[in-house]
């Protein structure tokens, strides 16, 4: 059995005067710049555990350019960045007393011992094969492709599931076609009128994850769009005006 997902006139309409409203924010731009443009830097082991952090922080938190998360990922010298986490003798505790004095995390006990588990991961030998997957993505991505390395990451790191697999490859400027399903773009799904059923548990499934997601590449395939670029609108759009060119980019490598 399969579901044909047919797109309206009225739909491409409602996408392409959305992306119009929003097309000069700087959040837009700067995706726009990095995934499409390909003006990314380039992925060290310093930018990587950067993007890793990130994406086990923003997990069910709020992460708006006002947030106490998106401040924390700012800092300069950034407070968890590879090199010092990986000098400490107990990484977990370290990383609890740092995101407890930033007020950076929900959960700070459960984020510390993600952050210990996968750099003990990536230093006993997964640096190469993480690296190696997501350089397949810098020579040319497809969607096939960007979806086999969101499994990887998803199956060999700690706190990652389908949507902060895609977060992490989205963020590093890698990918066009999958993106993170997060409370944002189901409100946005739901308001547009998104014929099934969405929820947070269900979007843990990774076959149902997927199954959204098709229908979110069918739409913007129609709208001549691409995903990442619909995503960065929606993203940005929760945040008024207070995205700027100043603090746009979370990059501190």
């Amino acid at each position: 059995m399969e579901i044909d997902w047919k797109i309206t006139s009225s739909d491409k309409r409602h996408v392409k005067d959305f992306l119009n409203a929003h097309d000069n924010n700087p959040f837009v731009l700067r995706r726009i710049q990095r995934n499409i443009k390909n003006q990314s830097p380039s992925i060290s082991k310093e930018r990587l555990w950067h993007v890793l952090v990130l994406c086990l922080l923003t997990t069910q938190q709020r992460s708006g350019p006002d947030s106490n998360v998106f401040k924390f990922l700012r800092t300069k010298p950034f407070p968890l960045s590879y090199e010092t986490c990986r000098s400490k003798h107990n990484v977990e505790k370290f990383s609890y007393q740092t995101l407890s004095t930033f007020k950076a995390a929900r959960w700070p006990n459960k984020v510390a011992s993600q952050i210990a588990t996968n750099l003990t991961l990536l230093e006993k030998g997964l640096w190469a094969e993480t690296l190696a997957n997501l350089k397949t993505l810098q020579k040319g991505t497809t969607r096939d492709l960007e979806k086999s390395v969101a499994t990887f990451i998803d199956k060999n790191f700690k706190g990652f599931g389908p949507k902060q697999s895609r977060n992490f490859l989205q963020e590093l400027g890698l990918s066009r076609y999958e993106i993170p399903i997060d409370s944002r773009i189901t409100k946005w799904l739901k308001d547009f009128k998104f014929p099934v059923a969405l929820s947070a548990a269900a979007l843990g499934d990774k076959d149902y994850y997927n199954f959204v997601s098709d229908a979110i590449q069918k739409l913007c395939k129609d709208c001549d769009i691409y995903p990442c670029v619909l995503d960065a609108a929606i993203f940005a759009s929760f945040d008024g005006d207070r995205w700027t060119k100043s603090n746009v980019d979370l990059s501190s490598v």
